[in-house]
């Protein structure tokens, strides 16, 4: 089965953050590293902060995770480990998520998708250290969907394929 971690850059709402630990439980996420600015899920007297919580429902409790300053730095501490990097992002480089080559193939696969800041995505720092940019294509008139519903369609994708 496919091994993933995901690593979260600078994402503001502490929801979606308990949204994300929700899916990732679904999935069996290995880790989540919460970088950045990207809250903790402890306050600063050691609980479990109340507005995770209510969107995680019990999951923040299951999915290991670790505060980590430095995207870049936990990025390339995991291409050592032989990780392929996915970052997802709409940008010029960028290919649409389920066009991805080699994955079904490889169930073996370790696998860390990146997800950034709700407005300003992920910077290029940070897209060019991934091994593939991925994107969802939209139809709509909006330009992007919520980092969290991002995150489940891409990483089930990734996980199942």
């Amino acid at each position: 089965m496919k091994e993933i971690i995901v690593i979260l850059h600078n994402i503001r709402s502490l929801h979606n953050v308990g949204s994300i630990l929700r899916t990732a439980d679904a999935l069996g996420v290995e880790k989540i590293y919460l970088c950045g600015y990207t809250p903790s899920l402890l306050d600063r007297f050691g609980k479990y902060r109340p507005q995770i919580s209510k969107v995680a429902l019990g999951a923040e409790k299951y999915v290991k995770w670790e505060k980590m300053k430095s995207t870049a730095a936990v990025i390339k501490k995991l291409k050592k480990e032989k990780y392929k990097i996915f970052a997802v992002e709409q940008n010029k480089n960028s290919i649409p998520y389920y066009k991805i080559r080699g994955i079904r193939m490889d169930s073996q696969l370790r696998i860390a998708l990146i997800m950034g800041n709700e407005v300003k995505g992920l910077p290029k720092n940070i897209l060019k250290l991934a091994d593939k940019i991925l994107e969802i294509p939209m139809a709509g008139k909006k330009e992007s969907l919520n980092v969290s519903v991002a995150f489940a369609i891409v990483a089930f994708r990734l996980k199942y394929c």
